[in-house]
C-alpha cells in the first residue's frame, strides 16, 4: 500500500512539473532567433542594384547590419554615397568604412547623389572587417557584391582571422549562362563576369581561403525590376523608397536604360533567406581571363544555378515595403 501511495505521489509530481515546464518550453520555442550578423562590401554608385541590395538588408529584421565597406575605384566617394543613403533612410548609426582605392573604368552613375554628402576621412575598411570578425568569431556573414579588392586585402592582411567568418556570400561568376541569357534558349555561352574579372588574383584567393563560400552567379541573378514593380516601390513616398528613386533616375539617365537588373539583391536575399537561391556544392576554377569554370574536384563553393524570379520579387517587395509602411 505504501509503495502504491509513493508511486501515485511521484506520478502527480511529475505531471505537475511537466505542466509547469510546458509553458516555458512553448515560450522558448516562440522566441525569435537572434538576427544574423552581416557586413556588406559594395561598389555602390556604378550600377544601381547595390542600392537595392542595401535597402533589402536594412529592411529585414532577420539580419543585423554591422557595417558597410566599399570596394573598387573611388572607395571614398562610394562611402559618401552609402553614408548619405543610410542617413536618408534613418540608419545613420550603421558604420561606413572605405576599402582600398583602385583604378576603375566603370562610370560612377550616381555621383551627384554621393557628392551631396560631406567628404570626410573614412575608417579603413579592411581593419573594420577584421575587427568585426575578431569581435564575433564564427558569427559574421560577409556579403560581397563588388570586385573582390577589399576581400583580397583582408585575406592578405590576416588570413587566419578571415577564416573565422561564418561564411561569405558573393554576387559573382558565370557558370552556364552569360550576360543576357535568361535560360529561355539552349546553348548558353558563359564568359567572364565583372565582379570576378576585375580582380582575378583576389577572386582566386577567396576561392581557396577555406571559408564557406556561397556564390550567386549570372545564372541566378539576372532579375529585371520592371516598370510595374518600380511604380509600386517608388510610389510609397518613404525615406528609403525616395532615396532609391533618386538613385534609380540618376543611373537611368547616365546609362540610357530604364530597367535595372538586381544582380546584387539576390546575394542579399540569399544571406537573409537561403531558400531564395538553393545552392549545390561545386568545384570552381578561375581561369586567366576571369571565367568561373566548373570542373571535377573537391567542392570549394556552394553555387546557385537557378532562381525563381517571381518568388524573389515577392520576397523583396514584401520585405522592403513592409519596412516602408513602418517608415511612413
Amino acid at each position: 500500500m505504501l509503495r502504491k501511495r509513493l508511486f501515485a505521489l511521484l506520478v502527480s509530481a511529475t505531471l505537475a512539473l511537466a505542466a509547469f515546464a510546458a509553458p516555458t518550453r512553448i515560450a522558448s520555442a516562440q522566441q525569435p532567433s537572434a538576427p544574423d550578423k552581416v557586413i556588406l562590401d559594395t561598389d555602390i554608385g556604378d550600377d544601381v542594384d547595390d542600392a537595392f541590395a542595401l535597402a533589402l538588408l536594412l529592411a529585414s529584421p532577420r539580419v543585423e547590419l554591422l557595417g558597410v565597406t566599399t570596394a573598387w575605384g573611388d572607395t571614398d566617394l562610394r562611402a559618401r554615397l552609402v553614408a548619405r543613403f543610410l542617413a536618408d533612410s534613418g540608419h545613420s548609426d550603421i558604420p561606413v568604412a572605405a576599402g582600398p582605392a583602385t583604378k576603375a573604368s566603370s562610370t560612377f552613375s550616381q555621383r551627384r547623389y554621393a557628392e551631396a554628402f560631406p567628404a570626410r576621412q573614412w575608417p579603413n575598411g579592411v581593419n573594420f572587417i577584421l575587427d568585426q570578425i575578431r569581435r564575433y568569431p564564427g558569427q559574421v556573414t560577409l556579403i560581397s557584391i563588388a570586385p573582390l579588392s577589399t576581400v583580397g586585402a583582408v585575406i592578405n592582411q590576416d588570413p587566419a582571422t578571415f577564416r573565422k567568418l561564418k561564411r561569405v556570400v558573393i554576387m559573382g561568376g558565370c557558370i552556364r549562362r552569360g550576360y543576357g541569357d535568361l535560360g529561355y534558349l539552349p546553348g548558353g555561352h558563359p564568359g567572364p563576369e565583372y565582379n570576378i574579372d576585375q580582380d582575378i588574383p583576389s577572386a582566386r584567393k577567396l576561392f581557396v581561403a577555406g571559408v564557406p563560400l556561397y556564390v550567386m552567379p549570372l545564372d541566378s541573378t539576372q532579375l529585371k525590376l520592371d516598370e510595374v514593380l518600380r511604380a509600386t516601390l517608388f510610389s510609397q513616398g518613404t525615406h528609403t523608397t525616395d532615396a532609391l528613386s533618386q538613385l534609380y533616375w540618376q543611373w537611368s539617365a547616365s546609362t540610357g536604360s530604364p530597367t535595372p537588373t538586381l544582380f546584387d539583391a539576390m546575394a542579399a536575399a540569399e544571406a537573409i533567406d537561403p531558400a531564395q537561391c538553393p545552392t549545390q556544392p561545386m568545384h570552381i576554377r578561375i581561369d586567366d581571363v576571369g571565367k568561373t569554370v566548373e570542373e571535377p574536384g573537391a567542392p570549394n563553393a556552394n553555387v546557385c544555378l537557378q532562381s525563381d524570379a517571381d518568388q524573389f520579387f515577392h520576397f523583396y517587395m514584401r520585405t522592403v515595403l513592409g519596412a516602408a509602411r513602418a517608415d511612413k
